[in-house]
């Protein structure tokens, strides 16, 4: 955990995160305290780093250890960092991968994340309670954590492939540089693209042919990452190291 997120909810008076000159109190309990108190062996006056989901990033400066919970004196003063100007199409992966892909699309600085069907994909996958808005959170929580991020990413979830591409997918991709990820071509991913990208990833085994035509038609280019085959979970950090290296 390289940030400690806060909750508007773990500050007894709320109003006091709008007073810049003095620091607010947060109280922690759960997880966070017991990371704090066994990883990061806090003691009173140590400073950690923490920030505001959705909001700023700073200090808080430990003030009480108590068995159950620790108090911070909170201090937010920087900006997260600059999201991906990135719309994310991911066809919905294995319920083991989705968790670690969720994790590596967040820590990167994804903030726009559509889970959209295939033919590829399992029906059982869907009914994965890794689905639900609370697991998917606690998902971007740990990537927000290890990327010292506060701002929490968008996820969208589309169980009808084509329905998607023809009536939602023109106004999301609109004024972007549109790509699938496919094995099958000759392009390989640019790099180092400048401006708005909006990126289609297929499931195992890749988009079928007839998903492939349906994303060209509505103007996205099939590019590859070379000779071999990468899992989701790897190809996608690396793509997105590609497009945008300099994030």
């Amino acid at each position: 955990m390289n940030l400690i997120l806060l909750e508007p909810g773990d500050f007894p008076e709320p109003d006091s995160l709008a007073q810049a000159d003095t620091p607010a109190i947060a109280i922690l309990r759960g997880r966070r305290f017991q990371h704090i108190a066994e990883v990061h062996r806090a003691e009173v006056g140590d400073v950690l780093k923490v920030g505001l989901r959705d909001g700023l990033i700073g200090d808080g400066k430990v003030l009480e250890h108590a068995g159950d919970h620790i108090a911070l004196a909170v201090s937010l003063h920087r900006p997260p960092p600059p999201p991906l100007p990135l719309a994310l199409i991911l066809a919905l992966p294995r319920p083991k991968m989705l968790k670690r892909t969720i994790q590596h699309a967040t820590a990167l600085g994804v903030k726009k994340l559509y889970l959209i069907n295939a033919y590829r994909v399992e029906k059982s996958y869907w009914q994965s309670p890794w689905l639900s808005a609370d697991k998917l959170r606690e998902q971007c929580v740990l990537g927000l954590e290890q990327a010292v991020d506060t701002a929490m990413p968008a996820i969208h979830l589309r169980k009808r492939f084509k329905p998607f591409v023809e009536d939602e997918l023109p106004a999301i991709a609109a004024d972007s540089r549109k790509l699938v990820a496919h094995p099958v071509t000759d392009t390989p991913c640019p790099v180092d693209v400048s401006g708005r990208t909006t990126l289609a990833v297929g499931p195992e085994g890749g988009f079928i042919p007839y998903e492939v035509e349906k994303l060209q038609e509505a103007g996205f280019e099939s590019v590859h990452l070379g000779p071999r085959i990468l899992r989701v979970e790897t190809a996608l950090p690396v793509l997105l190291s590609r497009l945008y290296p300099g994030h």
